[in-house]
């Protein structure tokens, strides 16, 4: 039986590249007042091994007031842009016809719009006004991989033709001036702006998509998340996500190889969501991984930072690019809100 294979990957980002040493300046210079303890706490902009990020707007429109609905503006003029300039090198790169893309799923968390954005990427684009539309909103982190399962679901639904699953996040715009939290400190030594997408379809070559496993932990909805203020999106972070990672990781794996009929020995590549450094090497400890598994997933994070779901398309193009196919198992990974997990097994 022929498996939904992922045809081609691309990614983008805006057009104004910062220095973590900038945004640590910045963020110095505007909570420096209000937030106790700020110069104990700005090495964390030195420790997340982070070096450079995108975002969508110069850093002066950070530092000045923003409502919901400018922000939000903000976002649905960027977000379609670059969807737009994702999704298109992925058509290209996968060499199909745009007029053959009959699914397209859209991943973002961090803008709302009605009607979503991939009604206009389809009329942009020339893609099918038949197209099978799945918008996915507040999955976080763990977005991009189950819009790839259900973007792998869906081309086997529909095996004369593609599907795009394009995942897009401005992270940047959700800054919050008047935060002195930890979390929005966080966030901001870390968030970044990117898009993404993947075309797959049951004829031709890439890597193939065998199957997911989704988890959802009871009682954890203060891990992870947003909190909706009258300025934004205000983010939640718990300072215990590594050491979940450790405790949880583990099982969760094997649970999911038990249900692809594998065990972890099989699995020789690891794509994971670059959440930050404390993360990947949660990540390596709980895996057991000593042999550079995780290279492109450090190498995203150093130079584009966290991009929420979109983050793991940019690790699993670097990855594509580094590793020659030879019918071996791997993993695509990420937590997200919920507090949740996403697991996608592949072959290449």
């Amino acid at each position: 039986m022929s498996m939904p294979k992922i045809l081609g990957v691309a990614t983008a980002v805006p057009k104004h590249a910062v220095n973590q040493d900038e945004v640590k300046q910045f963020v110095a210079a505007m909570f420096n007042d209000n937030f106790h303890g700020l110069g104990r706490m700005l090495s964390i902009f030195d420790n997340g091994n982070i070096k450079t990020r995108y975002f969508s707007c110069p850093l002066d429109w950070y530092s000045k007031p923003h409502s919901f609905n400018e922000a939000n503006n903000q976002f649905e003029k960027t977000a379609l842009e670059l969807a737009i300039n994702a999704v298109s090198s992925a058509i290209e790169r996968a060499g199909v016809d745009p007029q053959d893309i009959s699914g397209v799923v859209f991943v973002t968390s961090t803008g709302i719009t009605t009607p979503t954005l991939d009604a206009k990427l389809i009329q942009k684009l020339g893609l099918s006004f038949h197209s099978v539309r799945l918008p996915v909103w507040g999955l976080g982190c763990a977005g991009g991989i189950s819009g790839l399962a259900r973007a792998a679901e869906m081309a086997n639904s529909l095996p004369s033709s593609y599907v795009v699953v394009v995942s897009v996040e401005l992270c940047s715009i959700t800054f919050q001036q008047n935060d002195f939290s930890k979390s929005n400190l966080v966030g901001t030594s870390i968030f970044a702006d990117g898009a993404a997408a993947a075309v797959l379809g049951l004829n031709g070559a890439g890597p193939e998509i065998i199957g997911s496993y989704s988890t959802l932990f009871p009682d954890t909805e203060d891990i992870m998340g947003w909190d909706v203020v009258e300025t934004g999106l205000k983010v939640r972070f718990s300072r215990d996500i590594p050491s979940i990672i450790r405790r949880h990781l583990p099982k969760l794996l094997d649970e999911a190889c038990s249900c692809w009929g594998l065990t972890q020995a099989e699995i020789n590549h690891y794509i994971v969501h670059p959440g930050g450094a404390k993360v990947l090497t949660a990540y390596n400890e709980s895996l057991g991984l000593i042999n550079g598994e995780l290279a492109e997933a450090e190498d995203i994070l150093k130079h584009y930072g966290n991009m929420s779901s979109a983050s793991v398309f940019f690790v699993l193009e670097q990855f594509l690019a580094n590793t020659s196919a030879n019918n071996s198992y791997g993993v695509m990974l990420a937590l997200g809100p919920g507090f949740s997990a996403e697991q996608v097994l592949f072959r290449w």
